[in-house]
């Protein structure tokens, strides 16, 4: 049965998100930053700026810049924007305006200053009755609009909520993965992000295949050693909600992160390399939200310390990577 769901952000992936809800049947509130694009929307039934390619059924989708009516009756709200904006988006909110619907972030970043995942600063700065779920990939917002075949995994602690968000999804294109664990989830798809850039860096400064090979496992044994420590449970790190999310934004031309790091590698300034790009890198800022909560544990992690040298200290790419290559096994 069709739900009505909320979508915050209008960037790629919340374009994303409310295409594949919309083309499923539900009734999709969009809450967009400005009149502007809201007015564009309807006029043309796609984003202006942001996966510009992507047709919208302007018959199940609502555009609004009004955050009250957007909440107002849905069953799902789903979070969507940058990490750096979640701080500002929780603000506009009140409450009693989610207190019936079930939470859901779709977010690949820690909240800025606080070391917190956005699950969690979203449910304490909201009041939330309800733990929140997570929406995961591996997936790019491009690759929805063209309709590849795609798989999204939908994580949490209720097997029945996790169930029935997967029934809002049907499409020949779109598989759905449930998945018990929204802490673990969250973690690593932050954290993947770190690991991209230096995928990035590494390819810009002429390694191969063998050498990036190497690096993303020894990363992701990184990854495990982090979300184990943090958050200690069973999990399978092999699933596609982990170790596929991470090879897909290692290893994509549609990568940001991946992006930001061959930028960074080809001798460009991290400052420069960042105003380039027109999208934000979620990797540059988690890298620098992790390394002061990381230290303390004392942890093995020689390729995230390295990315955060390169981006936060100013270290010299070249170099870095070639001391780097010493320590992978």
């Amino acid at each position: 049965m069709p739900e009505k769901i909320a979508v915050i952000g209008s960037g790629s992936w919340a374009t994303a998100l409310v295409k594949i809800f919309a083309e499923s049947g539900n009734s999709v509130s969009w809450l967009v930053r400005t009149k502007k694009q809201a007015d564009y929307i309807l006029a043309n039934g796609r984003n202006p700026r942001y996966l510009s390619q992507a047709d919208l059924d302007l018959h199940f989708i609502h555009p609004t810049t009004q955050a009250k009516d957007a909440m107002s009756g849905a069953d799902w709200v789903i979070f969507a924007v940058p990490a750096a904006y979640v701080q500002t988006t929780v603000q506009s909110l009140k409450p009693e305006w989610l207190q019936t619907a079930q939470v859901v972030v779709s977010i690949k970043g820690f909240v800025p200053g606080s070391g917190q995942i956005p699950s969690m600063y979203i449910h304490e700065n909201l009041q939330l009755k309800n733990n929140c779920m997570v929406l995961s990939g591996p997936c790019h917002a491009e690759e929805i609009a063209l309709h590849k075949y795609t798989y999204v995994t939908i994580a949490g602690d209720d097997e029945i909520k996790v169930s029935k968000l997967r029934n809002c999804l049907q499409l020949p294109y779109i598989k759905t993965i449930a998945n018990t664990d929204p802490k673990g989830v969250e973690y690593v798809a932050i954290l993947k992000n770190i690991i991209a850039i230096a995928n990035g860096i590494a390819d810009s400064l002429q390694y191969g295949d063998n050498f990036r090979a190497v690096l993303t496992s020894n990363a992701m044994r990184e990854v495990q050693h982090i979300v184990n420590t943090i958050a200690p449970k069973e999990r399978g790190y092999f699933d596609s909600v982990y170790f596929g999310d991470l090879l897909t934004t290692a290893y994509s031309d549609f990568s940001r992160n991946r992006t930001l790091g061959k930028l960074v590698g080809r001798g460009i300034q991290v400052r420069k390399a960042l105003q380039i790009m027109e999208m934000v890198a979620e990797g540059y800022y988690a890298s620098k939200e992790l390394h002061p909560f990381i230290q303390p544990l004392g942890l093995h992690v020689p390729v995230i310390n390295s990315v955060y040298r390169i981006l936060h200290l100013h270290a010299n790419p070249y170099h870095e990577i070639k001391l780097l290559a010493q320590q992978l096994q």
